[in-house]
């Protein structure tokens, strides 16, 4: 990570960073988290003395998102993360770095007195940790700062925190004061914000979203999650018959006893796309017996091991995906394919960015479905929004007719980074 002149919005937000919290949001690769890394390593250099946190939604997130760069652009010498013991020392400074994805994280905060924080992605920690960590910012002249992407309009996070903010610079750069608000100031960041991103890479990251995705993540709007979750899914061309396959990156399976088992094969093409080529599925609703482990365990063996391949013919049956991908809370059938000689991988259940990592390739058509899915193809057009969710501000899709869209998104997802590249996809933080 290099540090380049702040300039810009960057620049505003700086000068304009006096209250106890500074927030920063907005669209993907904006400057945003580049700007608050600055501040933060100002403020550990000369913040109040105490004890100082980081939070990400996992310690793997806030690695990944704010340390990584925080070293490379400083070296290890003044930026050490030990990550067994959950520390990062920072321009000697220690400090407690921690995950919060759940309600129970809270207990990780509880009877700290804290002279600083810095949370990463905000709109994904849980409200409660978030309350309690305001509360244990106690020492004088303690600083609270935070980035977050748009969520929905009636997040916790927008409604009872930004909504409410003394100062706000909007993604327009125009100044909304509000003399009765909380001592926070909010400062909008778009894309086209980051002085310092090539033409060409802006434009390619803002083709990488469509619909809801691409008013939040572009444009910094907090708009509702309404309606199908894939609209621009289109049979006429997004279904077609699997070309040749470079390589089988997973297996993704959905677990189901009573719902549906439904598992997928992902390639990738000599066209450079990625291609579910094949589905095992089983509905124990339909074929009226329920299966058990062990039985699943076997059949998807099978269905591999007679698979053939696009090009391919009956004396060259048979794949080897590279993982095979399985739903995190089907413990005993992971159990089951240890047993019988897999190695089994659990999920990245994200399921908001699994979704969206989702409708980009079907967005950019760098995702196709082979005609044989029938029971995947069919999920589409129903994979919907839950509106009453949405009231709550809670993006979440209603569970029905998803089994194979699961298994799906579980493959895609957890081998994300392994063909990224390869399908020219750009990376969007």
């Amino acid at each position: 990570m290099e540090s380049k002149p702040l300039t810009g919005k960057a620049l505003l937000a700086v000068r304009n960073s006096d209250a106890s919290v500074i927030a920063y949001e907005g669209s993907v690769r904006s400057s945003k988290t580049h700007t608050s890394i600055l501040q933060w390593i100002g403020y550990a250099r000369t913040g109040p003395p105490g004890t100082l946190l980081m939070v990400g939604r996992t310690e793997r997130t806030i690695r990944q998102n704010v340390i990584d760069p925080m070293t490379e652009l400083l070296g290890r010498a003044r930026c050490r993360y030990v990550a067994g013991q959950g520390v990062l020392h920072l321009m000697g400074r220690r400090i407690l770095v921690v995950g919060a994805n759940d309600e129970a994280a809270v207990t990780k905060i509880q009877g700290l007195t804290l002279s600083g924080a810095y949370v990463d992605e905000a709109a994904t920690i849980p409200e409660s940790f978030f309350e309690m960590l305001h509360t244990r910012l106690s020492v004088d002249g303690a600083k609270l700062f935070l980035t977050s992407n748009p969520a929905s309009p009636a997040h916790w996070l927008k409604k009872k925190w930004l909504d409410r903010a003394r100062l706000w610079i909007d993604r327009d750069g125009k100044f909304h004061h509000n003399s009765d608000g909380l001592d926070l100031h909010r400062v909008t960041f778009v894309l086209d914000d980051n002085p310092h991103l090539p033409a060409g890479y802006i434009q390619r990251v803002k083709n990488s979203y469509t619909g809801l995705f691409y008013r939040r993540y572009i444009l910094a709007e907090w708009v509702a999650a309404e309606g199908s979750c894939y609209d621009m899914f289109d049979p006429e061309k997004h279904v077609a018959p699997s070309p040749l396959i470079l390589h089988w990156p997973a297996v993704g399976v959905d677990h189901g006893t009573k719902n549906p088992f439904s598992a997928v094969l992902l390639g990738i093409g000599v066209d450079g796309r990625l291609h579910i080529t094949s589905e095992y599925r089983w509905d124990s609703s339909v074929q009226r017996r329920q299966k058990t482990d062990v039985e699943y365990s076997a059949d998807v063996a099978q269905w591999l091991d007679n698979y053939i391949a696009p090009g391919g013919t009956e004396a060259t049956k048979g794949v080897s995906p590279e993982k095979i991908v399985v739903d995190p809370s089907a413990s005993n059938f992971i159990a089951q394919l240890w047993n019988d000689g897999w190695s089994p991988v659990k999920a990245d259940n994200a399921v908001l960015d699994g979704i969206r990592l989702v409708s980009s390739l079907l967005h950019r058509d760098l995702l196709r479905i082979d005609p044989s899915c029938t029971g995947l193809i069919e999920e589409f057009p129903s994979y919907c929004w839950d509106d009453k969710a949405a009231l709550k501000g809670v993006d979440k899709p209603l569970k029905i007719a998803d089994h194979g869209l699961d298994a799906a998104r579980y493959a895609l997802k957890t081998t994300e980074w392994t063909w990224r590249d390869e399908i020219g996809l750009p990376a969007a933080a």
